[in-house]
């Protein structure tokens, strides 16, 4: 039986988040590489792609406040420029990877989706699922969305996924076995790597340790306007919480073969695993 994996190539890997506007498209590409060969390697296996805003939407959010919805005078025009930016780096991923032979279709996730104070409530995944029958990839991204509260909000890939994953359990529709997070960093670690090479990293989070894990946890480098790593590591341990079966692995995709590795299956030992 075929197996579905999410993917999410983090805005960190794909941009540089330290200097505004800057994609790094040779990671694109040899990250698209990878995706390839994985697809080759396996022809069992399905795909859902999702990245991240990284130095496009997350500069023009905090310049704008655009994560707490309508507080200024000039809020919905940061509404507008942060699709925008968001956008424009989606345009130049989907492009790189169909040229890395990688089929994938752009879904907007503000084109559907709803929120409530910052929460998603509403995706339609039709379409994705649609595509996925077809034998393409659904490619999604951190966004700006609706909220029925604040105005508007951001939502980010890790919240599109989660919904993703609570929804396709239904009759007709394939379970998501895996999530794979490629950031910078390879794991979670009890301090920033970046900062304290003597960091030691979790090779694994479930309810035994998720207390010390929880407690540990930093920021991500660089501008980061939906929670940096904690929130994402939070929300992670919380959907595999309520779907038992489902795996996610965080790694980094700053390492050549990584992204192959993970998405294989073939080498258990990189990153960190929730479970």
């Amino acid at each position: 039986m075929a197996e579905l994996v999410l993917l999410k190539l983090g805005g960190s890997v794909i941009t540089d988040k330290k200097s505004p506007f800057t994609a790094r498209e040779e990671v694109i590409r040899r990250l698209g590489r990878e995706i390839r060969q994985a697809l080759d390697d396996r022809p069992d296996l399905q795909l859902i792609l999702g990245h991240g805003s990284g130095s496009f939407g997350h500069v023009v959010a905090q310049k704008y406040r655009t994560r707490e919805g309508a507080v200024r005078e000039n809020s919905w025009r940061g509404y507008a420029e942060t699709a925008a930016a968001a956008a424009r780096l989606n345009r130049l991923v989907t492009d790189l990877l169909l040229e890395e032979g990688v089929p994938v279709v752009s879904f907007q996730p503000s084109a559907s989706a709803r929120c409530r104070k910052g929460e998603l409530t509403y995706f339609d995944t039709y379409p994705m699922k649609r595509v996925l029958q077809a034998g393409l990839i659904p490619l999604v991204y951190g966004d700006v969305a609706v909220d029925e509260v604040q105005g508007f909000t951001i939502i980010s890939t890790e919240q599109i996924f989660d919904h993703v994953a609570r929804e396709l359990p239904r009759p007709g529709t394939m379970h998501p076995a895996r999530i794979i997070l490629a950031g910078v960093v390879d794991g979670v670690y009890d301090a920033d790597p970046l900062t304290h090479p003597d960091a030691s990293r979790y090779e694994e989070i479930t309810p035994d340790n998720w207390p010390e894990v929880e407690a540990a946890l930093g920021g991500s480098h660089g501008t980061d306007v939906t929670g940096g790593m904690f929130s994402k590591v939070r929300d992670m341990y919380h959907l595999v919480l309520a779907q038992p079966p489902l795996q996610i692995r965080i790694i980094s995709g700053e390492i050549p073969g990584h992204v192959a590795s993970a998405l294989s299956g073939s080498d258990t030992d990189i990153g960190t695993l929730i479970c």
